[in-house]
């Protein structure tokens, strides 16, 4: 029994945990084995690739070796020769780009062109350049090797010249690795190079020719430089194209440096974005002369959401103005503006509706150049006089003729409500007592729609039209209490306070300080007291306005619309700075006015 139990147990076969283990073994074991067959093959792959690459440079160069010294050199390049600057040879089954470079070099050892001592004859020798690339290789592959060619003769006296092109960034950096394009069509020659570490490319033994040669300096990311050609459209250009002359050196300097992007967002003064504004903009560099051709100018468009984004910029000094019936409001940062190379600048243009009699004023502080806000502008126009405050905002309303039931300020002749005792039609434009059965009523109420300002604001004055009463109205004859709010909802409550921030006092004097209480709110609202101690006089209100400080508000500038024809006075004043004047000439219809000025302290 015992011998036939051991049978029984010797004759069992493997377990499955038994098998599972064995073949994650053989797993382990076989993709090792795979891997290491992988590696080899693709290091003995990647060897013959940089073989064939090696092998390809080697012939290059004995092709080279075997030319006559005339023939080395590019066609329609300098120096000239047989070889093409670029092909595609198939080696060892492997298709390579060919790249070669050939240049004329001018060693000090004998003078150089244009130094001292003068070498007359600078092409000295020839650096040749192989550099091959792989396309189908599966590694990436770039080979390149350098050598040198030296003709078997004496050197002989040159009859040509040479080109040294520079290329700085805006800081008066070299720029390595720049790529210069030359073009001499009349000539055939078109060379295409990079410049070395100290931002130089020198050309030698270049054929003399008056103004023929165009050079255009470039790097990917960068602006460009470049010579122009003298045309009809450009009869002096600022950097024509390159002389070369017989025997001299022409040196010849480009400025590049990295593009930057500028956000254009329109909007209105309540900060609403304001859609497919058509919009010119101007930079201030120039490459021609009498006329004045600009190098940067163009036209575009913002979106649906009054956004534009302007790319690949070059660094300069930019100038807005709005194309089509609406108006130039101001830019924050204040036009013109600067834009540095490799930067990402926001800019807002503020739209304004309104007649072409508009006068935008930018003021800077001749000091630091910077906006100068609260400058007072006064504009005389003999019947009318406007007073404005750069850097803050200005709602106005001038008629309440449309009556009463507004809620918010839509329409400008329109306002929220009166006690019945209030008279906005006679005339149209003004608010008096009402008059009933010959005599003027006491007092009256009015108040007013509400105003957006678009954003939280500060608010610092208000002011009204006419200032001085009829003396037999009683003295603050006029009063008015001034309400605001962060929302606006059906829940709002009003409250109308007075300069103290009190419910109890008045405003009785235009031009007065708005109390800070209001400060950080979005919404406004105005209320009018009107008295007279007589029967037989009224005070009148012709205009309202409120003036406020926020993010939509351009810094530094201000904006007189609906302006009279004719010549007028503008007086600009601020405390601690030299007071200016200026005389502005309006013609109805005529196109949209500026004036950029600076203040001086004192």
């Amino acid at each position: 029994m015992k011998i036939r139990n051991l049978k029984l147990k010797n004759n069992r076969g493997f377990t499955l945990v038994e098998v599972i283990v064995a073949a994650c073994i053989f797993a382990i074991v076989a993709g090792a084995i795979f891997q290491g067959f992988t590696a080899v093959t693709s290091l003995m792959s990647a060897s013959r690739d940089k073989l064939a690459a090696i092998n390809l440079v080697n012939s290059e160069f004995e092709l080279v070796r075997n030319l006559s010294y005339a023939d080395v050199g590019i066609q329609g390049s300098i120096p000239d020769g047989v070889l093409l600057a670029t092909s595609t040879i198939v080696s060892d089954g492997r298709e390579f780009i060919v790249n070669r470079t050939i240049r004329n070099i001018d060693d000090p050892f004998d003078g150089t062109i244009g130094g001292v001592p003068d070498d007359l004859s600078p092409a000295d020798y020839k650096m040749v350049q192989i550099s091959v690339n792989c396309i189908n290789c599966k590694n990436s592959l770039s080979f390149s090797a350098v050598s040198n060619v030296s003709p078997k003769n004496l050197e002989t006296a040159s009859n040509n010249g040479a080109l040294l092109i520079k290329v700085f960034d805006a800081n008066g950096n070299p720029v390595p690795q720049a790529q210069i394009q030359v073009e001499n069509t009349s000539l055939g020659i078109n060379i295409n190079d990079t410049t070395n570490n100290n931002g130089f490319l020198i050309i030698v033994d270049v054929p003399p020719d008056l103004n023929a040669y165009r050079i255009i300096a470039t790097k990917p990311g960068f602006t460009t430089d470049r010579t122009y050609p003298s045309t009809v459209a450009n009869p002096n250009p600022i950097k024509p194209d390159a002389t070369v002359l017989q025997g001299q050196l022409t040196s010849i300097s480009f400025i590049i440096d990295k593009v930057s992007t500028i956000n254009v967002y329109s909007r209105n003064l309540q900060c609403i974005p304001v859609s497919n504004i058509e919009f010119n903009i101007a930079g201030s560099k120039l490459i021609g002369t009498s006329p004045d051709i600009l190098k940067f100018e163009g036209n575009y468009t913002t979106g649906a959401s009054g956004s534009k984004v302007l790319n690949n910029i070059e660094w300069d000094t930019f100038n807005f103005k709005i194309v089509g019936g609406l108006y130039l409001a101001g830019t924050n940062p204040a036009s013109p503006f600067s834009i540095l190379p490799d930067s990402v600048q926001d800019v807002d243009i503020i739209i304004s509706t309104g007649t072409p009699n508009t006068l935008l004023v930018t003021v800077t502080d001749g000091t630091t150049s910077l906006p100068l806000s609260g400058v007072k502008l006064t504009l005389d126009q003999g019947s009318k006089i406007d007073t404005r405050t750069t850097g803050r905002g200005y709602m106005e309303q001038t008629d309440w003729s449309g009556g009463s039931g507004q809620t918010d300020f839509s329409d400008p002749t329109k306002y929220w409500d009166d006690d019945g005792n209030i008279d906005a039609f006679s005339p149209t434009g003004e608010l008096k007592l009402k008059k009933i059965l010959g005599s003027y009523v006491l007092s009256g109420v009015l108040s007013s729609s509400i105003f957006d300002t678009g954003t939280s604001s500060n608010f610092t004055n208000i002011i009204w039209n006419p200032t001085s009463q009829p003396p037999q109205s009683g003295v603050d004859s006029v009063r008015f209490q001034f309400a605001t709010a962060l929302e606006n909802t059906a829940t709002t409550t009003w409250q109308y306070l007075g300069p103290d921030g009190t419910t109890g006092t008045y405003y009785t004097t235009s031009n007065n300080n708005i109390n800070s209480v209001h400060d950080g709110d979005r919404y406004y609202r105005y209320k009018i007291y009107l008295s007279t101690l007589v029967t037989n006089k009224t005070p009148n209100i012709a205009d309202v306005a409120v003036t406020y400080t926020s993010g939509c508000v351009p810094p530094g500038q201000a904006l007189f619309i609906n302006l009279i024809e004719g010549n007028h006075d503008l007086l600009l004043e601020r405390t601690g700075y030299q007071t200016k004047t200026f005389e502005v000439n309006i013609i109805t219809n005529e196109e949209w006015k500026s004036i950029e000025t600076n203040m001086l302290p004192n």
